[in-house]
């Protein structure tokens, strides 16, 4: 008999529920359905969205087989899937492409519509292949990479470069390639250009890599954390600030490395709400705007502001509320 009709039985880390421990617990793969494949993982990889999971967050639909990162190969195939083959090295994906709607052909955004980001926890037929002890399983998005097999639509499946070493490959599906798809397909930073990365975990050092393959010849990172200095490094960074050595912000931090001006291209890779602050103010202003203003008033003396105005060393009034 085919693998391909077979239901499997093989290990995954499940989660029950929010506040529940994950557990290695056996289950149940199905085979694929006409346009889905069956994957065997090798390599998986972990990332804050995991510990976001298993709070119920995006998905609130328990048991969840978990995991999002990964790189595995294929076990079988639908009967109607015709571009890949068992064998194949595979990374999952959480979101799919179909290549014809509006979105996809747009070349500005890889949201596509009829292969969205899943939150249901379901496949797009809205069932599951999975399941424990008679129990439907859930995804977290739309795939299951803590588990030794998953079963995925084909669209949300991409075929990977087989001597690519499975670690480095486990985490290109999330975090590192936003970072590095910030850079290169949502800035599309020119050579020459100066950045500034917030956070140098794995989406800021994607942003780092981006940066360095773009051309920027002046790559700031900034992190808490002395360690991230040597891995900034070693993806393409120029210069290191680490926020607890100065009482200055990161933003007048980052403009005594420009030259007083501000850098290109600021990337805020921590989720943190201050430094998004931060990093705005980090870039260059594009009009000197404060240069404008030569008088400020109170609202109660707007009539102040009139004369204000008939003086020739008067630009701008700034009236306060």
């Amino acid at each position: 008999m085919s693998s391909t009709s077979q239901v499997l039985t093989c290990k995954a880390a499940i989660c029950w529920g929010i506040g529940h421990p994950v557990t290695v617990e056996e289950i149940e793969v199905d085979p694929p359905k006409a346009t889905e494949v069956r994957v065997k993982m090798l390599t998986a990889s972990i990332c804050h969205t995991d510990i976001s999971s298993i709070q119920g967050f995006p998905s609130i639909n328990f048991p969840l087989a978990l995991g999002h990162e990964g790189v595995g190969i294929v076990e079988s195939v639908g009967d109607q899937v015709t571009t890949f083959k068992e064998g194949d090295m595979v990374i999952p994906t959480y979101i799919g492409e179909c290549q014809t709607c509006e979105n996809c052909v747009s070349g500005k955004t890889n949201l596509c519509l009829t292969y969205p980001l899943r939150l249901t926890g379901l496949l797009p037929d809205n069932t599951s292949r999975m399941s424990i002890r008679g129990q439907r399983l859930h995804y977290v998005l739309s795939c299951a990479t803590w588990s030794e097999y998953m079963v995925s639509d084909v669209n949300y499946i991409l075929k990977v470069d087989p001597t690519i070493d499975p670690v480095h490959a486990s985490f290109i599906s999330c975090g590192f390639s936003t970072g590095f798809g910030a850079v290169w397909k949502e800035a599309k930073v020119e050579s020459g250009s100066s950045v500034a990365v917030f956070g140098l975990g794995a989406v800021g050092l994607g942003a780092v890599s981006g940066a360095k393959i773009m051309g920027a010849t002046k790559i700031i990172g900034i992190d808490k954390n002395e360690k991230k200095r040597e891995k900034g490094e070693a993806c393409g960074m120029t210069h290191f600030i680490n926020p607890g050595d100065s009482a200055k912000s990161v933003s007048e931090l980052v403009k005594e490395l420009s030259g007083g001006m501000g850098v290109d291209y600021s990337f805020e890779c921590t989720g943190i709400a201050p430094l998004l602050t931060e990093s705005l103010e980090a870039t260059k202003v594009e009009f000197p705007l404060q240069e404008l203003f030569t008088h400020e008033v109170p609202l109660e003396d707007i009539n102040k502001a009139f004369e204000l105005l008939k003086d020739p060393n008067c630009v701008k009034v700034a009236i306060k509320m």
